[in-house]
């Protein structure tokens, strides 16, 4: 088994869930759990320097094996958290050797399978080895892919100090899956130069724009009466909720966009006759057409009110986090040391954008360029999620990679 597999299936079975809405930092003190592994294991590599602070942040550097020149450092990071609305506990991996292209079964117990017909992605990789979940929790490899994968190029050019490179520097995050991932983290004490995130994407991509992304919080004041008699007088917050929702573009769902395409997200809705709330996350590429979103869910809860005649419905939209291009394209050189390193490990490199968001797209504005790197991994946040092995190790040999480009710069 190769090394950045053995690593990953250590990491995946510490359960790291993240929580929303969490007072504390990290959001659960489990995330500590994988953190105080990560630092043991930088030091037994050699990383004397490898610490995990109050705030779950485990860094580490890498010294240069050139002396004399001015090389550019270069930080690698990854988070440790997993998706807050899928169990991370108990994950179970199958191996699919030589995947035939025909439906995985994850659960035949539970009658729970993966089609290529519902999961296209399968089609790509007739022949390699798949790593898929049980399908009873999600796998991790969002992004505990990322985090093994930059391990196992360490302990490799630790293993190989003829390699040439500059002072690398690890950054190892909670949260990220909760959107606060980098709230405390500290830019100059880490004191990189440009960073990339080793974070989703599937192998070869090299991604430098992700959405602009709000979240948006629905209260909903409703007025319950007995339903015998009701009329003319109950005002069912479930029901005007619905009626909120029906006004947003059906079409602007993330079950019907992609690419550059953004879209209104419901991910919760509950309550009663009485007070109920949504919870909406907004995103969107362009900056003009994320601030008309924006406008338009305001629009809605306007709508909403002169209808009823009443402050029925109040709407808080909140930004989260905007889109890394405009911070990464001020310094080219970071995009096409990632791109020449696909190419060298025999890739044709892919530039596609990030449906979402990473540590890197706020870092880039905290003023640490941070585009992002593959990891391998497809269908994220749930038991659908799978890896293929080949690409784990594509992605250990674009970051030793990238290492030995950085020292040339």
């Amino acid at each position: 088994m190769h090394p950045v597999v053995e690593r990953f299936i250590r990491y995946i079975k510490i359960d790291t869930q993240s929580g929303r809405k969490a007072e504390s930092f990290p959001s659960t003190q489990k995330q500590f759990n994988l953190a105080n592994l990560l630092v043991e294991e930088l030091k037994e590599l050699g990383l004397e320097d490898a610490a995990v602070d109050q705030f779950g942040y485990v860094t580490a550097t890498l010294p240069a094996t050139v002396e004399g020149k001015d090389i550019p450092v270069v930080g690698f990071l990854a988070h440790m958290d997993t998706s807050p609305d899928f169990s991370g506990e108990g994950i179970n991996p199958q191996f699919i050797e030589d995947y035939d292209g025909g439906t995985v079964v994850l659960n035949a117990e539970k009658e729970i399978f993966m089609s290529p017909e519902a999961f296209p992605a399968l089609k790509k990789y007739v022949g390699k080895t798949l790593i898929t979940t049980d399908g009873t929790t999600l796998l991790g490899a969002d992004d505990k892919a990322g985090i093994a994968e930059i391990m196992t190029a360490l302990a490799h050019l630790l293993e190989h100090p003829e390699i040439e490179h500059g002072t690398i520097k690890i950054g190892f995050t909670p949260d990220e899956e909760v959107g606060t991932g980098v709230d405390h983290f500290n830019v100059e004490k880490f004191g990189a130069d440009f960073a990339y995130t080793v974070d989703g994407g599937e192998v070869g991509e090299v991604q430098y724009e992700n959405f602009n992304a709000a979240g948006a919080e629905i209260s909903i004041h409703g007025r319950n009466v007995h339903p015998g008699k009701a009329k003319l007088k109950m005002r069912n917050a479930l029901l005007i909720g619905m009626e909120f929702n029906d006004l947003l573009p059906v079409f602007e769902r993330p079950e019907f966009t992609e690419k550059y395409e953004g879209f209104y997200h419901l991910f919760l809705f509950g309550g009663t006759v009485e007070e109920a709330s949504m919870t909406y996350i907004i995103r969107d590429h362009d900056q003009e057409r994320f601030e008309e979103k924006k406008r338009l869910i305001h629009k809605a809860g306007d709508f909403i009110n002169e209808k009823y005649k009443d402050k029925i419905i109040e709407v808080e939209v909140t930004d989260q986090y905007y889109n890394m291009r405009e911070e990464v394209v001020k310094h080219p050189e970071i995009m096409e040391i990632a791109i020449q390193a696909v190419k060298d490990v025999g890739l044709k490199p892919k530039i596609d954008p990030v449906r979402g968001g990473t540590d890197g797209s706020r870092l880039s504005y905290m003023g640490l360029p941070t585009p992002n790197i593959f990891t391998g991994g497809h269908y994220g946040h749930g038991k659908f999620e799978f890896i293929p092995t080949f690409a784990m190790e594509k992605a250990v040999e674009t970051l030793v990679a990238i290492s030995k480009l950085v020292a040339k710069v």
